[in-house]
């Protein structure tokens, strides 16, 4: 099956991995940050800002790959501080109303200062 990198200036980019790879009709979306392309800053201080502008960031990813959020399967989401879970449920109840996906939490791994929210996902088209 022929793999599809996936790339749109919508959503950050970065050398050292695709932003998604589509392979068939699923698209694999890398780990996504709520970075504002138009500033190359975070979004805000704040755990909603941040997951707010890393969904809007994996929503254009999708869309560059043909699909939209209503298409995922499956979203892992890495937090800084597990108390920000709550803050993150309210984001995603913006952006999920209807049918919310499988999803995970973990805690993030690396220190990058002013790093909140990290949102990778899985989707899949007909």
């Amino acid at each position: 099956m022929p793999k599809e990198i996936i790339c749109t200036p919508e959503a950050p980019q970065s050398p050292m991995y695709s932003q998604a790879v589509k392979a068939g009709h699923t698209i694999y979306v890398a780990g996504t940050t709520g970075v504002d392309v138009t500033t190359g800053e975070f979004a805000g201080t704040t755990v909603k800002e941040q997951a707010r502008q890393a969904l809007l960031n994996c929503q254009a990813i999708l869309r560059a790959a043909g699909a939209t959020l209503s298409d995922a399967v499956m979203v892992h989401t890495l937090l800084m501080r597990p108390e920000d879970a709550d803050d993150l449920a309210e984001v995603f109840e913006e952006f999920f109303p209807d049918v919310r996906p499988p999803r995970c939490v973990s805690k993030i791994g690396v220190d990058r200062p002013g790093l909140l929210v990290s949102i990778a996902m899985v989707a899949v088209t007909d």
